[in-house]
């Protein structure tokens, strides 16, 4: 028997759970004042259809993304500042606290010794901007980005010579580094990373959705990463079956299986005075091919069990398929309407049900 046929025979004899309690759905309204942000990949379809000339507007730019996320009721902002004089930056910086809202930077981290200047300069636009966390996301989809574990391994080892060039810079200027669990490290991977680093300027941008396609449990992940944790991407997702895995699709807060109160809680606790931050895709599901050989040639560290618990969770909270959002189809203009109505949706919900 081969690798593949063991690993469907492991889901083909997993025991059906008991489907728990999903969260309250709120029902969308009037966009609501919130202590929420909204990360820029919330709007990713309309920033691409920005910069490929299909709608007008300038929502990249900072400032108008700021205007653009007060304007809807959001509480702050990540999102890429770039390099920007002091006239910018400072007006950024005063728009915000007139706003009452807090900004948070995103970025790349330097893969050679030549990009720590531009590095820097990056790191020290979004302090004079009044952030004083820059989030990064350092791979891809994991099984999608490598073939081998020797591509992974080499992956890691980049890694952690671009995070020995960013901490200096960090530390240079009293900022925190959030590096997101984006589909690429499994919490021992991730700690190991930030223990070998040994910075208080170093810490993770905590996805509550994205490790679930390593196969890891979403509040095991929370709880791993709350001591460390220097921002947050708050997400909510729905899961479903197909024949080389399962589903994993973005869905607005409150209607997926994620018990967000219970994340928000430990995270709080944890790091009282940290902030959340949206990250929404609107955008058809994802296919996690967890029975396929090529997602497992990376993942020597995750266990049979490991699959068996995420197959079974997958099937006691799977929504029926024609109930995922499939959306990649749909015209431009419908596109960027759910878009906006997906991220007012989420503001709302966070607002009444998770005290943000």
């Amino acid at each position: 028997m081969n690798r593949r046929d063991v690993l469907h025979s492991i889901a083909g004899g997993l025991a059906a759970a008991t489907i728990g309690d999903l969260p309250i759905v709120c029902g969308a309204g009037q966009a609501r004042r919130s202590r929420l942000g909204v990360a820029q990949f919330s709007y990713n379809i309309r920033l691409r259809a920005e910069r490929s000339g299909r709608v007008k507007g300038r929502l990249a730019d900072p400032l108008n993304f700021l205007d653009h996320c007060r304007n809807i009721g959001a509480g702050g902002v990540q999102m890429d500042i770039g390099v920007r004089d002091d006239a910018y930056t400072r007006k950024l910086r005063e728009r915000a606290r007139s706003y009452d809202m807090f900004v948070e930077g995103s970025t790349s981290l330097p893969r050679r010794a030549s990009d720590v200047e531009k590095f820097d300069a990056t790191v020290r636009t979004a302090k004079e901007a009044g952030a004083t966390v820059v989030r990064v996301a350092i791979g891809g989809r994991r099984y999608e980005q490598f073939d081998t574990a020797e591509q992974f391994k080499a992956f890691a080892e980049r890694t952690a010579g671009s995070l020995q060039l960013a901490e200096p810079v960090m530390a240079r200027h009293r900022m925190q580094l959030a590096i997101e669990n984006h589909k690429d490290w499994r919490i021992d991977q991730m700690l190991g990373m930030l223990r070998r680093i040994g910075s208080e300027y170093v810490g993770v941008c905590v996805d509550t959705g994205n490790s679930f396609a390593l196969l890891e449990d979403p509040m095991a992940v929370v709880e791993a990463y709350a001591p460390y944790a220097s921002a947050v991407h708050l997400k909510d997702m729905a899961v479903a079956e197909y024949e080389e895995g399962f589903l994993l699709a973005d869905v607005t807060l409150g209607k997926g299986i994620l018990d967000l109160r219970r994340m928000v809680q430990i995270l709080r606790k944890a790091k009282p005075e940290i902030q959340f931050t949206l990250e929404m895709a609107t955008r058809d599901p994802l296919k996690v091919p967890c029975l396929t050989e090529k997602y497992w040639a990376t993942l020597e560290d995750a266990r049979a069990c490991d699959l068996a618990r995420a197959l079974r969770y997958v099937r006691a909270n799977a929504s029926p398929r024609r109930l995922l959002p499939e959306v990649n189809h749909l015209p431009l203009d419908e596109l960027l309407k759910l878009e906006e109505d997906n991220i007012k949706e989420c503001l709302a919900f966070a607002k009444e049900h998770l005290n943000l």
